[in-house]
C-alpha cells in the first residue's frame, strides 16, 4: 500500500440505475481499508456514522452534506464503491463522481 500522503482516489464508473459510484484508488486488503477509506473520506469531506465488517467485505455507514450512503470495500477484489441509500442519492453520486474525476 502507498503511504497515505500518495493516496489519490478517481471516479471509476457512475451507474446510477443501479446507485453505484465505483472508485479507483489505491490497492488494499482486510487490514488495510480502514487507513484507505479514511482517505477517501478526507477527500470527499464525508464522516463516517457506523463501521461494520464481515470476512470479505467492510460496510461503513457514511455521511456527506446530509445524505446517507454505504461505503463498501471488498478486499479479495480490491473494489471500493459507494452505494446511495435513498433514491434522492443520484444527485449525491453524480456530484462526488465529478468531485473524484
Amino acid at each position: 500500500m502507498t503511504s497515505s500522503t500518495e493516496l489519490a482516489f478517481t471516479c471509476c464508473e457512475l451507474d446510477l440505475e443501479q446507485g453505484l459510484l465505483l472508485i479507483d484508488g489505491p490497492s488494499f486488503d482486510f487490514d488495510d481499508f480502514p487507513v484507505v477509506a479514511e482517505q477517501l473520506l478526507q477527500q470527499l469531506d464525508a464522516t463516517v456514522v457506523e463501521r461494520e465488517c464481515n470476512a470479505d467485505l467492510h460496510l461503513w455507514l457514511i455521511d456527506f452534506e446530509g445524505c446517507r450512503l454505504m461505503l463498501k470495500g471488498e478486499h479479495y477484489s480490491g473494489a471500493m464503491w459507494l452505494e446511495g441509500m435513498a433514491g434522492d442519492a443520484a444527485d449525491t453520486l453524480q456530484f462526488l463522481a465529478t468531485l473524484l474525476r
